[in-house]
């Protein structure tokens, strides 16, 4: 079943255009965009610069690869882009909307509204049902129960889950729990999906199909995403990749 046409339009931004006439469509804005992020510890002591000047965009329908040692700060990248944490310095936009000097309350809203998350663990809540997992997020912003059941029913059968919408976590194998996280993540039409090692706890067949499922829907819905991995080939099948080393972006390969 496709993906409601409510939520592919409202993702891709498409600028003006004149097919007759040949004009070519506009560049999209970024969906989501980092300036100068700059991000300091305070270790014993001494002052560990974790990031250290990034600067990365992300444009609707682009899947970036997120890359570098353990211990290089993705994990760190993708919470100041989430606006889970503020940076030292710099600045992030989400859909050109400088967020540096929101309220905790405002930034809060954003993150509901516009920013999708997949983690290495699904964090499904256990005594609810698949269904009712992906139900949670859209009722917490306000969506009616029954819109909210209609719309989780959906994406669950997207990724083949129909049959399983009633059972708890405990009952899904470690694949079906990661495409329930990835439902959920994308249950309220964000703009930008960011992913930390969403296949890092699979065996690497279901991993495969776990990151094909995502990307299918990534590609489908015209989302900006950001995804870390240590795994070259998932890496490889993205739009672009970008390492994180000494607390810098630079490309990679």
């Amino acid at each position: 079943m496709p993906l409601p046409e409510s939520f592919i339009g409202r993702l891709r931004e498409k600028g003006p255009a004149n097919e007759a006439l040949g004009t070519p469509q506009a560049i999209p804005a970024p969906a989501l965009e980092l300036r100068g992020v700059r991000r300091v510890f305070l270790l014993a002591g001494i002052e560990l610069t974790v990031l250290d000047g990034i600067d990365l965009g992300l444009r609707p329908g682009e899947i970036v690869a997120l890359v570098g040692p353990s211990g290089a700060g993705k994990s760190t990248l993708l919470h100041i882009a989430g606006l889970l944490e503020r940076p030292d310095g710099g600045a992030v936009l989400i859909g050109g909307e400088d967020c540096g000097s929101l309220s905790d309350e405002r930034r809060t809203l954003l993150r509901r509204s516009e920013i999708g998350f997949v983690y290495q663990f699904h964090h499904l809540l256990p005594e609810f049902s698949a269904l009712e997992n992906v139900m949670l997020p859209q009722m917490i912003a306000g969506v009616a129960r029954s819109r909210a059941r209609g719309k989780a029913a959906e994406l669950l059968d997207r990724v083949g889950l129909a049959n399983r919408a009633r059972h708890r976590p405990a009952r899904l194998s470690g694949g079906e729990q990661q495409r329930v996280a990835i439902v959920r993540a994308l249950a309220n039409e964000p703009r930008i999906l960011l992913a930390d090692e969403p296949t890092g706890n699979l065996d690497h067949a279901t991993g495969d199909s776990v990151l094909t499922t995502l990307l299918d829907l990534v590609r489908h819905s015209g989302l900006a995403a950001l995804i870390a991995t240590h795994n070259l080939d998932l890496a490889r099948r993205l739009d672009r990749v970008v390492a994180l080393e000494d607390g810098r972006l630079k490309p990679f390969g």
